[in-house]
This record gives C-alpha cells, sequence and structure tokens, in this order.
C-alpha cells in the first residue's frame, strides 16, 4: 500500500470515528434528560455551549443542569415522557461539525401517550479534549414556520443555521 493511499485511508477512517462518535453523542440527549441525568446532559455541550429551543436560550452547563433538574422537567419524567432524538445526518469539517436531527417530545397523559411537540434541530459541533461536543443546539417547533425548515434544510447540507 502507497503512502498515498494509507494517507487517505486514514482519514476516511478519521471521517467514519467523527461521525459514530457524533451520532452516538447526540443520541444520547433523550435517554439521559428522560432520565434526569443532568450533568451527562449538560456534558453534551462545551462549556459555554449554547441550547435555544425557543422556549428557552440556555448558555453554558450550569444552566443546562439546571433546566434538566426544573420542576417542570421533573414533572414531565415524573409523568413519563420520551425525547426522541434522530435519525442524525452529520457532516464533519476537520475539527468541526454540522449535523441535524428531528426531535419528539412525547408525554404520557391520562393512561395515553400523545406528541406534545415535533421540531427541527440544528446542531453545531467542535472537536475538544473531551471528544465531540455541541457548541449551538438551535430547535424550532416544525409548525409551518420557514425558519424551521431553514433548520433543516442548513442542516442537512452542512451549513451555518439561518438567522431570524
Amino acid at each position: 500500500m502507497t503512502d498515498d493511499r494509507l494517507a487517505a485511508l486514514e482519514r476516511r477512517l478519521q471521517r467514519l470515528e467523527d461521525e459514530r462518535e457524533i451520532v452516538q453523542l447526540l443520541t444520547t440527549y433523550g435517554p439521559l434528560v428522560d432520565s434526569g441525568c443532568a450533568d451527562e446532559v449538560a456534558a453534551i455541550w462545551t462549556e459555554d455551549g449554547v441550547y435555544d429551543n425557543d422556549v428557552i436560550v440556555m448558555t453554558g452547563r450550569d444552566e443546562i443542569r439546571a433546566m434538566v433538574r426544573s420542576a417542570s422537567h421533573q414533572g414531565f419524567i415524573a409523568g413519563g415522557c420520551a425525547h426522541f432524538n434522530g435519525p442524525v445526518s452529520v457532516q464533519v469539517d476537520g475539527d468541526t461539525a454540522i449535523a441535524v436531527t428531528h426531535s419528539l417530545m412525547v408525554l404520557h397523559e391520562d393512561g395515553a401517550f400523545r406528541v406534545n411537540r415535533a421540531t427541527a434541530n440544528h446542531w453545531q459541533l467542535r472537536r475538544t479534549d473531551e471528544g465531540w461536543r455541541a457548541t449551538v443546539r438551535t430547535g424550532r417547533l416544525l409548525d409551518g414556520a420557514e425558519l424551521a425548515h431553514g433548520l433543516l434544510r442548513t442542516g442537512a447540507l452542512g451549513q451555518l443555521p439561518p438567522t431570524g
């Protein structure tokens, strides 16, 4: 095997390992947040990471931990809830990446389950000493608004999200 072929193979393997690590990271959100693992949920983001979900904008791990520990979120857990995130589409570019997911929040109420919200999620990530971490997650309800469609489109194309 020539040095060029070996180098190309190493780049392909690294890209696949990066994509796999990012998919693993993002798909842990639901199980962790639904089981109240505040520290582990916060660790998905960088220390200064931003989670903007159109209900609240949280900056930094402490605010994300506080959301998981909040009475509102603990009420969802106590009543029964499921946050589904995925499937994940990832575009890696060196030490940064962009991913996109749909998410559903399912609540248990009156003996039945209902979808409380369906959301478009655009993720910006960075390779850190801790591994891949989210720097920004922007989520918007899929209620027909163009911004949610723009998050899906730009995320799928590996582009920064639209502003607005």
